[in-house]
């Protein structure tokens, strides 16, 4: 698109979401293919699709976690992915392998199942809930005592 020359100068050329131009004899009218108001009568530009992402919160739990096994030397590597509809945290023994589990936030599921999940490497759900401390006691080593006879 070129810009055109106009009474006040150069315009700006027209978006190119723009359907139909209406004329009056008075006024110039946009039509939006979205809501299919006039540009004067206040339509609104498309929202940007925001990504779900950790809070410090949870990140937090998440890496008290992380850091126990990386300390054991169960885990070796993470990555983090902010999606449009989830936030994914995933955990690997070494780094060219498939994630051995992935954390996952899904807000849209926080009224019915719960927000948070823990997911195996054969996609098995290994737990889900509403509170993250609780999905993440999954992922702890279980502490076994030796009970002797005596």
């Amino acid at each position: 698109m070129v810009n055109t020359p106009g009474p006040q100068g150069l315009r700006p050329p027209l978006c190119p979401e723009t359907i139909a131009l209406m004329s009056t004899s008075q006024h110039l009218t946009v039509v939006a293919p979205a809501s299919g108001k006039s540009a004067e009568g206040g339509a609104k530009p498309p929202k940007q699709p925001k990504t779900v992402f950790w809070d410090r919160r949870e990140l937090d739990a998440i890496l008290n976690v992380y850091g126990r096994r990386v300390a054991a030397g169960d885990w070796r590597d993470y990555a983090m992915s902010g999606l449009k509809d989830c936030a994914v945290f995933s955990v690997y023994r070494r780094a060219s392998e498939m994630p051995l589990y992935r954390i996952e936030k899904r807000p849209k599921l926080r009224n019915r199942q719960g927000a948070y999940a823990v997911i195996a490497a054969s996609g098995m759900i290994l737990k889900r809930g509403h509170e993250l401390k609780q999905v993440l006691k999954v992922l702890e080593p279980k502490q076994l005592s030796l009970v002797t006879e005596g």
